[in-house]
C-alpha cells in the first residue's frame, strides 16, 4: 500500500479478472500491511497474534469462504489464493494459519463431509460470531496423517459420551482458536474419526512446545487431550475406508510460499537500487550478474504463478472435472513451494553478507519459505504420484 492504493504487483495483475477480486485484494493487502508491523513480536512471542487475528475478524476474512447465507461471500479457490499470497507478502506466518481456517471452511462447505444440520449449526455460528477453526492431526509418533498413521489419540464410548485422550503436534493457532477438530481412533467403531472440540472444554490444553526457526508466528503448539468427554454429536466425520477427495484449498500453502518469495524479490530489487558500494560508479542493479539474478527471480516467479492460477482456475470452471485434478494440485504445491525457495535463495545472493543481517527481511523470507518444504504433500509422495501415472499411461 502506498498513499492509499493498492500496489499489485505485475505477477498477480493478470490473475484479478474483476472487480470484486480487486476489492478482495484491497483487503488483504491492508491487512497485510499491518501484520508486517508485528512480526516482531510474533518472531519473539512464537504466538499467533490475537492483534492479527482481531483484525481478520473485524473485516470479515474469517468468514469469506463460508456461502451467502450464513454471512459469507462463498469465495471461489482463485480468489483464496490472491488474497493469501498477497497477506503472506506482510506476513507468511500470519498468512499460512489462517489459510489453514479458511481452507477448512472452504472444504466443509463444498464437500459436505458433515450431516447438513451439523454443518448449518456450525456455519451459523462461525457467521455471527467470526470464529475460528483448524484440524488437530499430526502426533508426535505418527508424524503428518498424510503417511496413513493411525492416531493415537484415543475416543472411547462410555454410555451417550466418547473421552477422548492424546497429544497433536503442529496446531497451528492453538492458543486462539475458537474450535479444534481432533482425529482420534474410535475403538468401538474400529474406524478413524474427527471430533469438534470447543476450546474452553475442560480436559483441553495446549502446551507451549513451538519452538521451531521458521514460521514462528503460527504458534504451531501441541493440544493435549485429557479425558476430555464429548457428547455423541461432537463426531461429525467418520473415516471408514472412504477415498480421499482432491483437496484445492490445500493450494493456500503454495500461494502463501510464492508471497514469501515475491516479498524477497521486492527487497532485492530495492536494495539492488539503492545500494552503491563506493567500488562503484553505479548502484549494484546496473552489475551484469545482478541483473542475470533479478531476471532470473522474474522468470521463476512468472511460471510459478501461471501454473498455480491455471490449475486453480480448472478448479473452479469445471467442477465437474476436480476428481482429476489430485496429480496436478500436488505438482503444483512441489513445483511452486521449490521455486519460492529458489527464489528467497537468489534474493540473498544479491544482498550478499547483509542479507544475513536482522536490519533487513531477507533472513526471515530464507527461513520461513523453507517450512513450505515439509508442508504436505511431501515431495517424494507427489513424485512417486507422477511416475507412477506415467508409467500407467504408456
Amino acid at each position: 500500500m502506498k498513499n492509499g492504493v493498492i500496489m499489485v504487483s505485475y505477477f498477480l495483475k493478470s490473475f484479478v479478472e474483476n472487480q470484486r477480486q480487486q476489492e478482495l485484494l484491497e483487503t488483504a493487502d491492508r491487512l497485510a500491511a499491518k501484520f508486517k508491523q508485528r512480526t516482531e513480536e510474533t518472531e519473539e512471542t512464537a504466538q499467533f497474534s490475537p492483534e492479527n487475528l482481531k483484525d481478520l475478524k473485524e473485516v470479515g476474512y474469517v468468514t469469506l469462504p463460508l456461502p451467502e447465507k450464513f454471512g459469507g461471500a462463498h469465495i471461489n479457490l482463485s480468489e483464496l489464493l490472491l488474497m493469501q499470497e498477497k497477506l503472506a507478502e506482510g506476513d507468511g506466518s500470519a498468512a499460512l494459519s489462517i489459510g489453514w481456517h479458511m481452507g477448512v471452511v472452504m472444504e466443509l462447505s463444498e464437500q459436505q463431509l458433515w450431516r447438513q444440520d451439523q454443518f448449518e449449526a456450525f456455519a451459523h455460528e462461525l457467521g455471527e460470531k467470526k470464529l475460528v477453526v483448524n484440524r488437530a492431526a499430526s502426533e508426535p509418533a505418527t508424524g503428518s496423517p498424510t503417511r496413513g498413521g493411525i492416531p493415537e489419540t484415543k475416543a472411547i464410548r462410555q454410555d451417550d459420551q466418547y473421552i477422548v485422550n492424546g497429544r497433536k503436534t503442529f496446531t497451528t493457532m492453538a492458543s486462539v482458536l475458537d474450535y479444534y477438530l481432533v482425529t482420534a481412533y474410535i475403538e468401538e467403531k474400529e474406524a478413524v474419526g474427527s471430533f469438534l472440540i470447543p476450546r474452553d472444554t475442560p480436559g483441553v490444553e495446549v502446551e507451549h512446545t513451538w519452538d521451531t526457526m521458521a514460521m514462528r508466528g503460527t504458534g504451531s503448539d501441541d493440544l493435549v487431550l485429557k479425558d476430555v468427554r464429548l457428547p455423541e454429536q461432537a463426531l461429525v466425520e467418520v473415516n471408514q475406508g472412504k477415498s480421499s477427495k482432491p483437496k484445492g484449498w490445500l493450494l493456500h500453502i503454495p500461494a502463501c510460499y510464492l508471497g514469501i518469495a515475491v516479498a524477497a524479490r521486492n527487497d532485492a530489487v530495492t536494495f539492488a537500487k539503492n545500494y552503491q558500494p563506493n567500488s562503484l560508479n553505479t548502484p549494484i542493479s546496473e552489475v551484469p550478474h545482478i541483473k542475470q539474478k533479478i531476471g532470473e527471480m522474474d522468470l521463476k516467479l512468472l511460471q510459478a504463478h501461471y501454473f498455480m492460477y491455471g490449475v486453480a482456475r480448472k478448479w473452479d470452471e469445471s467442477p465437474g472435472s476436480r476428481e482429476q485434478l489430485g496429480a496436478e494440485l500436488a505438482a503444483v504445491k512441489t513445483s511452486v513451494t521449490n521455486t519460492a525457495n529458489e527464489v528467497v535463495d537468489l534474493a540473498l545472493r544479491i544482498a550478499g553478507g547483509r542479507g544475513l543481517s536482522k536490519q533487513y527481511n531477507f533472513e526471515r523470507y530464507y527461513r520461513n519459505v523453507r517450512a513450505g518444504l515439509h508442508n504436505p504433500p511431501m515431495d517424494d509422495m507427489v513424485l512417486q504420484m507422477l511416475a507412477g501415472k506415467a508409467l500407467k499411461s504408456v
